[in-house]
Protein backbone atom coordinates (compact mmCIF):
# COMPACT_ATOMS: atom_id res chain seq x y z
CA UNK A 1 0.00 0.00 0.00
CA UNK A 2 1.59 3.08 -0.98
CA UNK A 3 2.03 6.22 1.30
CA UNK A 4 -0.15 8.67 0.56
CA UNK A 5 -0.18 12.62 1.64
CA UNK A 6 1.97 15.66 0.78
CA UNK A 7 5.82 15.26 0.56
CA UNK A 8 7.74 17.48 2.70
CA UNK A 9 11.32 17.91 1.62
CA UNK A 10 14.44 17.66 4.47
CA UNK A 11 15.07 20.99 6.06
CA UNK A 12 18.32 19.31 6.20
CA UNK A 13 20.53 20.43 3.38
CA UNK A 14 22.77 17.14 2.76
CA UNK A 15 19.55 15.12 2.98
CA UNK A 16 17.39 16.92 0.57
CA UNK A 17 20.77 16.99 -1.90
CA UNK A 18 20.66 12.76 -0.87
CA UNK A 19 17.52 12.26 -1.61
CA UNK A 20 17.55 14.05 -4.75
CA UNK A 21 20.30 12.37 -6.68
CA UNK A 22 18.94 8.83 -5.03
CA UNK A 23 15.56 9.28 -6.77
CA UNK A 24 16.79 10.52 -10.66
CA UNK A 25 19.67 7.77 -10.58
CA UNK A 26 18.61 5.05 -7.82
CA UNK A 27 22.64 5.56 -6.53
CA UNK A 28 23.69 6.83 -3.36
CA UNK A 29 26.47 9.97 -3.36
CA UNK A 30 30.06 9.34 -3.06
CA UNK A 31 29.31 5.31 -4.18
CA UNK A 32 27.61 4.77 -0.82
CA UNK A 33 25.49 2.06 -0.65
CA UNK A 34 21.79 3.47 0.50
CA UNK A 35 17.87 3.03 0.28
CA UNK A 36 15.31 5.83 0.56
CA UNK A 37 12.82 5.07 3.32
CA UNK A 38 9.82 7.18 3.36
CA UNK A 39 7.58 7.79 6.50
CA UNK A 40 4.93 9.46 7.42
CA UNK A 41 5.56 12.43 10.02
CA UNK A 42 4.86 12.16 13.54
CA UNK A 43 3.86 15.13 14.30
CA UNK A 44 3.19 16.73 10.80
CA UNK A 45 1.51 13.87 8.80
CA UNK A 46 3.67 14.56 6.06
CA UNK A 47 6.15 11.85 3.96
CA UNK A 48 9.32 12.25 4.97
CA UNK A 49 12.17 10.86 3.28
CA UNK A 50 15.46 9.39 4.67
CA UNK A 51 18.45 8.21 2.91
CA UNK A 52 19.72 5.29 5.01
CA UNK A 53 22.87 2.90 4.58
CA UNK A 54 21.43 -0.54 2.78
CA UNK A 55 21.21 -3.37 4.97
CA UNK A 56 19.98 -6.54 3.98
CA UNK A 57 19.81 -10.47 5.00
CA UNK A 58 18.59 -12.30 2.14
CA UNK A 59 15.89 -10.23 1.02
CA UNK A 60 14.48 -8.81 4.08
CA UNK A 61 15.31 -4.96 5.04
CA UNK A 62 16.49 -3.28 8.35
CA UNK A 63 16.84 0.65 8.93
CA UNK A 64 19.55 1.35 11.38
CA UNK A 65 18.28 4.51 13.53
CA UNK A 66 22.53 5.71 14.26
CA UNK A 67 22.83 9.58 13.50
CA UNK A 68 26.14 8.64 13.11
CA UNK A 69 26.35 8.55 16.76
CA UNK A 70 24.62 11.51 18.19
CA UNK A 71 22.80 11.49 21.29
CA UNK A 72 19.48 11.12 19.70
CA UNK A 73 17.18 9.25 17.64
CA UNK A 74 16.47 10.56 14.03
CA UNK A 75 13.38 11.83 13.01
CA UNK A 76 12.16 9.08 10.86
CA UNK A 77 12.46 6.57 13.84
CA UNK A 78 10.14 8.47 15.40
CA UNK A 79 7.70 8.45 12.35
CA UNK A 80 8.46 4.91 12.09
CA UNK A 81 7.36 4.26 15.57
CA UNK A 82 3.97 6.53 15.18
CA UNK A 83 3.55 5.19 11.90
CA UNK A 84 5.16 1.59 10.78
CA UNK A 85 3.77 1.18 7.54
CA UNK A 86 6.70 2.57 5.37
CA UNK A 87 8.25 2.44 1.70
CA UNK A 88 11.47 1.72 0.53
CA UNK A 89 13.24 2.27 -2.38
CA UNK A 90 16.23 0.13 -3.13
CA UNK A 91 17.22 1.43 -6.79
CA UNK A 92 14.47 0.98 -9.39
CA UNK A 93 12.38 -1.32 -6.76
CA UNK A 94 9.90 0.32 -4.47
CA UNK A 95 8.35 -1.59 -1.71
CA UNK A 96 6.05 -1.09 0.72
CA UNK A 97 6.89 -2.34 4.32
CA UNK A 98 5.79 -2.72 7.61
CA UNK A 99 8.59 -1.66 10.19
CA UNK A 100 9.10 -3.08 13.80
CA UNK A 101 11.53 -2.01 16.48
CA UNK A 102 13.74 -5.17 17.25
CA UNK A 103 15.02 -6.15 20.85
CA UNK A 104 16.73 -8.82 22.36
CA UNK A 105 18.34 -11.86 20.55
CA UNK A 106 16.69 -10.91 17.31
CA UNK A 107 18.20 -7.30 17.58
CA UNK A 108 21.26 -8.67 18.19
CA UNK A 109 21.48 -10.87 14.92
CA UNK A 110 20.26 -8.24 12.97
CA UNK A 111 22.80 -5.66 14.49
CA UNK A 112 25.36 -7.97 13.82
CA UNK A 113 24.36 -8.21 9.79
CA UNK A 114 24.19 -4.06 9.87
CA UNK A 115 27.53 -3.84 11.54
CA UNK A 116 28.88 -6.15 8.37
CA UNK A 117 27.35 -4.38 5.76
CA UNK A 118 28.30 -1.01 7.46
CA UNK A 119 31.25 -1.34 10.05
CA UNK A 120 31.08 2.36 11.16
CA UNK A 121 28.18 1.49 13.02
CA UNK A 122 30.16 -0.25 15.88
CA UNK A 123 31.94 3.25 16.27
CA UNK A 124 28.60 5.28 16.31
CA UNK A 125 27.39 2.90 18.99
CA UNK A 126 31.07 3.72 20.92
CA UNK A 127 29.78 7.62 20.24
CA UNK A 128 26.85 7.29 22.02
CA UNK A 129 25.19 6.60 25.46
CA UNK A 130 21.69 5.36 23.86
CA UNK A 131 21.14 2.09 22.77
CA UNK A 132 21.03 2.93 18.51
CA UNK A 133 17.50 1.45 17.44
CA UNK A 134 17.49 -1.58 14.89
CA UNK A 135 14.10 -1.69 12.96
CA UNK A 136 13.26 -5.06 11.02
CA UNK A 137 11.30 -3.45 7.84
CA UNK A 138 9.31 -6.54 6.22
CA UNK A 139 5.84 -7.05 4.32
CA UNK A 140 2.36 -7.15 6.38
CA UNK A 141 -0.03 -4.79 7.94
CA UNK A 142 0.79 -2.76 10.82
CA UNK A 143 -0.41 -3.71 14.25
CA UNK A 144 -0.81 -1.49 17.44
CA UNK A 145 1.62 -2.38 19.86
CA UNK A 146 0.21 -2.17 23.51
CA UNK A 147 4.02 -1.84 24.70
CA UNK A 148 5.45 0.90 22.24
CA UNK A 149 5.58 4.26 24.44
CA UNK A 150 4.78 7.22 22.57
CA UNK A 151 6.66 8.63 20.21
CA UNK A 152 7.07 11.74 22.46
CA UNK A 153 8.37 9.57 25.39
CA UNK A 154 11.20 8.50 23.01
CA UNK A 155 14.46 9.78 23.28
CA UNK A 156 14.75 13.36 21.81
CA UNK A 157 15.04 13.26 18.01
CA UNK A 158 18.05 14.73 16.30
CA UNK A 159 17.13 17.32 13.18
CA UNK A 160 17.95 15.72 9.76
CA UNK A 161 14.87 14.52 8.44
CA UNK A 162 11.65 16.06 9.88
CA UNK A 163 9.34 14.51 11.89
Amino acid sequence: MALVGRYEPSPVPWVREEVDHLERTGLGLRGRRVVLLSTVGARSGLIRKTPLMRVTHGDVYVAVASTAGGERHPHWYANALAHPEVELRDGDDVVSLVARELSGAERTRWWSFACTAFPSYVEYQRRTSRRIPVLLLEPGVAQPSPTRAPAAAQAPSAPGDGA
